[in-house]
C-alpha cells in the first residue's frame, strides 16, 4: 500500500468524479499514489484535469464503468440507488463510501481545519490555503471550488495542516474530528433535509462535539445564528471558543473595514493589539471571512501577522465574484450565490465597489425547495440591482415541485420595486443583456448552476 493511502482507497471508483467535492478526493487520492477511477455525466476540465494527474475516467454512467478489483465505490448524497454503477457495486459486494467518510480517511494524522457555515465556506477555506501556502507550511487542502491562484480545489502537501471545506447539507459534516472548527454562520437551508432551525442548529452541535479534546471552535460574533450556537456549545468540556466579528464582544474584533475598489483593508484586535491586512477581494463578508481564517491560523499557534500578510495573496476563488472579462466599456462578474444572504452580500460588494454603475443581473434559482421556502426573499434581493433578468429554475438533484417556479420570485421582486424580466430560454439571454447594458455597467451572473457559462457569451455578444 502507498504511503498515506487507507487500504479501502487503493483503487477507488468515483461514481460523479467531476463534482466539485468529489473531484477533490479523487486528486488528493492520485497524488498519493492511488489508481483512481471514475464516472461523470459530460465531459469537463475537471475530467481531462484528473486524467492527467493519471486517473481513469469515463463519461457516461454504466455498469461497465466499475472495475472488479475496485476496493470501493465513492459516491455523494446526490446519487441515486438505480445508478448502475452504484447497483453493480453491491453485486459485486465492494463497499461504498461516502465522500465525507472518503475525505474524513485521508485527514488521519493530520491537523485537520474544518470550515462549516451557510455561507462563505468556500471563500474561508480558500484563504487558509493560499496563506498557509504561502507561509510554506505547504498544507493539504479540499475546496468546494476552484483558486483563482493555483487553479485547483484540492492538493496533497506534505505539511501537517489538513483545511477542509465541510458540507453541512446533507449532515456529512458530522464525520470529520477536526482540531480547529470554524462556524461562519447558521442559517436555515437545505430544506430536502432540513425542518427547522432546530434541526439546524442539532446538526452543528454535532459537528461542533466532533472538535478533538483541547481543540478550538471559531465562530461568528456577529451573525445571530452562530451567536446562539455559540450559547449552545459553551460549556462543551475542553472546547477552546474564539469568537470573532464588529461585536465589542468579540475575542478578535474587527475595528475597521475599509473598501478600496474591488479590495478591502481589514484592521483587528487581537490581544490588545491593532493589525491591518489587505484582502483582494470585495465586500464586507470575505473581509469577515478573512477574519476568521485568521483566528483559525492563530488557534494552530502560527503568528498573527505572518498570516495577516499570507492573507493579503489571496485573490479569488472561481465563481465568487469572479471578473469574467469586460467589452464594450461592461464588466462581467460571475457570482456562486444562491441563498438571499449571499445573494443580498455580493449585491451589496458590487454597490460598494462601483457606486456610480447600474448593476444589471442574470440570476438562476437553484432547486425548487429552496425556492419554494426562500423565493420571496430572493425576489427581495433583486431589488438592490437597477434590472434583473430571472431564469428558469435549475433542478440540480430535484425533480420539480408543483407549482413552484421563478414566478414566485419574480412576483416578490416587482412588489419590492424591482426591474424584472423573465427569460424562460437561457440561450437568448447574452442577446437581451447586451441590448439592456451601457458602457460603464456591471453585469453580474448570479446562482449555483449553470447560469456561470453565460459569462463568456454575454462578453462575445458585447463585442459585436
Amino acid at each position: 500500500m502507498a504511503p498515506g493511502i487507507p487500504a479501502a482507497m487503493e483503487r477507488p471508483h468515483f461514481i460523479g468524479i467531476g463534482g466539485a467535492g468529489m473531484s477533490g478526493i479523487a486528486k488528493i487520492l492520485t497524488r498519493r499514489g492511488a489508481k483512481v477511477a471514475g464516472s461523470d455525466s459530460k465531459e469537463s476540465a475537471t475530467a481531462e484535469a484528473l486524467r492527467a494527474l493519471g486517473a481513469t475516467v469515463h463519461i457516461g454512467h454504466a455498469a461497465g464503468h466499475l472495475a472488479d478489483d475496485a476496493t470501493c465505490v465513492v459516491v455523494s448524497s446526490a446519487i441515486r440507488a438505480d445508478n448502475p454503477e452504484l447497483v453493480r457495486a453491491g453485486d459485486l459486494a465492494i463497499p461504498v463510501v461516502h465522500r465525507s467518510d472518503a475525505l474524513a480517511s485521508l485527514m488521519e494524522g493530520l491537523r485537520p481545519i474544518a470550515v462549516a457555515g451557510t455561507h462563505g465556506k468556500t471563500t474561508t477555506t480558500s484563504m487558509l490555503a493560499v496563506a498557509l501556502t504561502e507561509l510554506g507550511l505547504d498544507p493539504s487542502y479540499a475546496i468546494g471550488g476552484d483558486l483563482a491562484g493555483p487553479g485547483t480545489n484540492a492538493t496533497h502537501g506534505e505539511g501537517a495542516i489538513f483545511v477542509a471545506e465541510a458540507d453541512e447539507s446533507d449532515r456529512s459534516f458530522h464525520t470529520y474530528d477536526p482540531e480547529v472548527a470554524i462556524v461562519l454562520n447558521v442559517e436555515l437551508d437545505h430544506h430536502a433535509n432540513y425542518a427547522s432551525m432546530d434541526e439546524i442548529y442539532d446538526s452543528f452541535e454535532t459537528f461542533v462535539g466532533k472538535v478533538v479534546p483541547d481543540g478550538t471552535l471559531v465562530v461568528s460574533a456577529d451573525q445571530a445564528g452562530a451567536v446562539e450556537l455559540t450559547r449552545r456549545v459553551r460549556d462543551l468540556s475542553a472546547l477552546k471558543v474564539v469568537t470573532y466579528g464588529e461585536s465589542a464582544s468579540a475575542d478578535v474584533r474587527v475595528h475597521k473595514i475599509t473598501q478600496r475598489g474591488l479590495t478591502s483593508e481589514v484592521t483587528v484586535v487581537l490581544n490588545g493589539k491593532y493589525l491591518t491586512f489587505t484582502v483582494s477581494v470585495p465586500g464586507r463578508h470575505y473581509a469577515l471571512n478573512a477574519v476568521a481564517a485568521l483566528a483559525a491560523g492563530v488557534a494552530l499557534g502560527i503568528p498573527a501577522h505572518n498570516l495577516a500578510s499570507a492573507l493579503g495573496k489571496y485573490t479569488g476563488v472561481k465563481r465568487r465574484l469572479q471578473l469574467k472579462g469586460e467589452a464594450a466599456g461592461v464588466q462581467v462578474i460571475d457570482s456562486y450565490a444562491h441563498h438571499p444572504t449571499e445573494m443580498t452580500a455580493d449585491l451589496e460588494a458590487m454597490r460598494g465597489a462601483a457606486s456610480d454603475a447600474r448593476l444589471l443581473v442574470v440570476f438562476q434559482p437553484h432547486l425548487f425547495s429552496r425556492t419554494q421556502e426562500l423565493g420571496t426573499e430572493m425576489g427581495q434581493a433583486l431589488a438592490l440591482a437597477d434590472a434583473s433578468v430571472v431564469l428558469d429554475i435549475y433542478p440540480a438533484r430535484e425533480d420539480p415541485i408543483p407549482g413552484i417556479t421563478s414566478t414566485l420570485i419574480i412576483d416578490a421582486a416587482q412588489t419590492a420595486g424591482a426591474d424584472v424580466t423573465a427569460v424562460h430560454d437561457k440561450a437568448t439571454v447574452p442577446e437581451v443583456i447586451a441590448g439592456m447594458a451601457k458602457p460603464g455597467d456591471l453585469v453580474l451572473t448570479m446562482g449555483a448552476g449553470d447560469v456561470t457559462d453565460l459569462g463568456p457569451q454575454i462578453l462575445d455578444h458585447l463585442s459585436s
